[in-house]
């Protein structure tokens, strides 16, 4: 192969120079900080542009009158002085308005909405009608860069009632604000709507069935949850022990151990779970790692018998049920993306759609 000498003798040259490789690598950071921030100001520039011509559609229907009608002759007209643009049809007017009427605070607008691209607010205005529970979404969109389907697959799996719902100790457990991260982190109940198990099936199929799937389990317990191992062996007073999932959580910078229960919650559960987080705090934590944290995940559970078992228990500890597909609505089941669709979309954050 004939080599390239010009090339050659750029990098030789480069080479060369002190302190042209790490300029270099600072003008491509720059460049690129720079390309985001151009983005970022396109999305919002885009957003309150939607919002301010809603907000004058509004006003106008209410002051002068005006008729549905206009919409159609307004969308026709905006077209024309405009073909470069996809954003003038009769739909995405009527949405303007709609997010206009949703949304009267422009400080608002300008601060938190216009930071999510307009198609994740248009899901928003879809598929919610609280505005609590709608900015709950916008919060975690931007905290956590969902994508528009990850953020409609959240909407649809109810997380916003489901995150922090799980029946813990950990105000008594945990010093804040530790305590009230961790208990935000967890929900009740969990979804398994990837799972495709039997009716009679085993702990060990269970635990197996998750492992098999681990990025979709992974994408259901949050952000921030490292996988450790499964079935991971401890050894204690010369007895071996194994633990059904073992993760590590990278925001709370603890241990969590994960116990899987195919039945209704018991209260001897609490103390073998108690006994393996004290084993993982001796044997696995680091001395600047935060407390393990123990979650037991059963079919179903008596919310006051949990707190029951909870009460005295001194290490912290938590109690939520699970979900299979099977037991999901079947209007949600339908409308859930595939776990596909979900990874590839988590690959990319899309600041404008």
């Amino acid at each position: 192969m004939p080599r390239d000498d010009k090339s050659e003798v750029s990098r030789r040259d480069s080479s060369d120079i002190i302190g042209y490789e790490e300029f270099l690598t600072e003008l491509k950071t720059r460049i690129s900080s720079a390309q985001l921030r151009a983005a970022v100001a396109v999305n919002k520039e885009l957003v309150l542009l939607y919002w301010q011509i809603g907000r004058d559609i509004l006003n106008r229907q209410h002051q002068q009158g005006w008729g549905a009608k206009v919409i159609t002759r307004l969308a026709a007209d905006l077209q024309k002085a405009f073909p470069e643009m996809k954003g003038f049809s009769v739909r995405n007017l009527k949405y303007m308005r709609a997010f206009a009427e949703a949304y009267p605070d422009e400080q608002l607008v300008q601060e938190v909405l216009a930071l999510i691209s307009w198609y994740h607010n248009l899901a928003l205005l879809e598929k919610l009608k609280s505005p609590e529970e709608r900015l709950w979404y916008v919060q975690q969109t931007i905290q956590h860069g969902w994508s528009r389907n990850v953020l409609v697959h959240q909407i649809e799996s109810k997380l916003y009632h489901r995150q922090g719902k799980a029946t813990t100790n950990f105000n008594r457990t945990l010093p804040q604000p530790q305590s009230e991260l961790a208990q935000q982190l967890l929900k009740d109940p969990y979804t398994f709507d990837f799972l495709n198990l039997g009716e009679d099936f085993l702990e060990r199929d269970l635990e197996r069935a998750l492992i098999n799937h681990i990025r979709d389990f992974l994408i259901e317990l949050g952000v921030g949850f490292a996988f450790v191992g499964s079935q991971y062996h401890l050894e204690v007073g010369g007895e071996d022990f194994y633990i059904d999932l073992l993760f590590y959580h990278l925001r709370l910078r603890c241990y969590i151990v994960i116990d899987l229960k195919i039945e209704e919650f018991k209260p001897e559960y609490s103390g073998k779970m108690n006994f393996y987080v004290s084993a993982v705090d001796d044997l696995l934590k680091h001395p600047d790692d935060q407390p393990t944290i123990g979650m037991i995940l059963c079919k179903s559970k008596n919310k006051v018998i949990a707190e029951y078992s909870l009460r005295d228990m001194h290490k912290p500890i938590g109690v939520s049920v699970y979900q299979l597909k099977d037991t999901l609505p079947e209007a949600l089941q339908g409308n859930l993306p595939t776990i596909e669709q979900l990874e590839a979309e988590l690959q990319i954050v899309s600041i404008i759609e």
